[in-house]
């Protein structure tokens, strides 16, 4: 016997149990203070380590939804907990992805109650050589935001994404990723209109295509994203650029964080190949 993963939420569990037994898998769960997934077959461990991969992604994919009535086994006999925002909250996201989420809501507030010129002074890109060696300046423009969606977007695409690659790659992945890409993204967003911009968004673009081309090509993805998703977002990205949306955007952030999370899953998933 393997113990393949534990689920804090054992409907969460009993969901990829079933969905595997239509794959013709026999999975096993126990039940303690968590709910351990047991494998017997562990010549099938590299499938179902697939499948879990594909599985967190997604577990509200109808397909695992079905699952249950497929297997027959609807009537498990289990009491679930509520299971309430917070915890949800924090079995994705890790001690940064929660940290960054709690530092651009706060600025976020401080913004509102001192206004934007305020906070931007302490916080803007260097926009002339008196504060060029201010060394956060060019990493804290990340976590200011203008509006209640820009902030909401970007918090919710960080934690869903920010939070699987700090849960399954580490810490450490994360913070390189958002360093580089929140530097790089905010200079070439520097280069095109100026000091005066703000928000995650070239973090979060980095993340996409970090994620996504990691999935791609990764043999055993532990993060990905689906294609038409990325798609989607290439396709608004593109949109940017030609003024469709009727609004202020920073594309040149998003374009440079797109390509940098291209650039970093390209390099890992070498390095991941070379390995195997």
């Amino acid at each position: 016997m393997l113990m393949i993963t534990s689920f804090t939420n054992p409907r969460v569990a009993q969901a990829f149990v079933d969905y595997m037994q239509t794959q013709g898998v026999i999975l096993t769960i126990q039940h303690h203070e968590q709910s351990d997934i047991w494998l017997a077959d562990e010549s099938q461990v590299e499938r179902v380590k697939i499948e879990l991969a594909r599985f967190i992604e997604n577990p509200a994919d109808p397909r695992y939804l079905a699952a249950s009535w497929q297997s027959g086994q609807v009537n498990s006999g289990l009491r679930y907990r509520r299971f309430p925002l917070t915890a949800a909250i924090r079995e994705r996201g890790g001690p940064l992805t929660l940290l960054m989420t709690a530092l651009c809501v706060f600025v976020f507030v401080v913004m509102n109650v001192i206004g934007d010129q305020t906070v931007m002074m302490w916080l803007a890109w260097p926009w002339d050589a008196s504060v060029q060696f201010e060394v956060w300046r060019y990493f804290t423009h990340a976590i200011m935001h203008f509006s209640l969606v820009h902030i909401l977007f970007n918090l919710f695409w960080w934690w869903y994404l920010g939070g699987a690659v700090e849960k399954r790659l580490g810490t450490g992945k994360l913070v390189v990723i958002t360093l580089i890409s929140a530097l790089l993204s905010g200079f070439v967003q520097h280069q095109l209109t100026g000091p005066w911009f703000g928000g995650l968004s070239g973090v979060v673009y980095a993340l996409i295509g970090y994620v996504w081309l990691h999935g791609v090509r990764d043999p055993v993805p532990q993060v990905a994203l689906p294609n038409g998703l990325f798609i989607f977002t290439v396709a608004l990205m593109v949109a940017e650029w030609f003024g469709v949306m009727g609004f202020e955007i920073a594309t040149g952030a998003h374009t440079a964080g797109m390509v940098i999370g291209l650039a970093m899953a390209l390099v890992d998933s070498q390095n991941v190949r070379k390995r195997t």
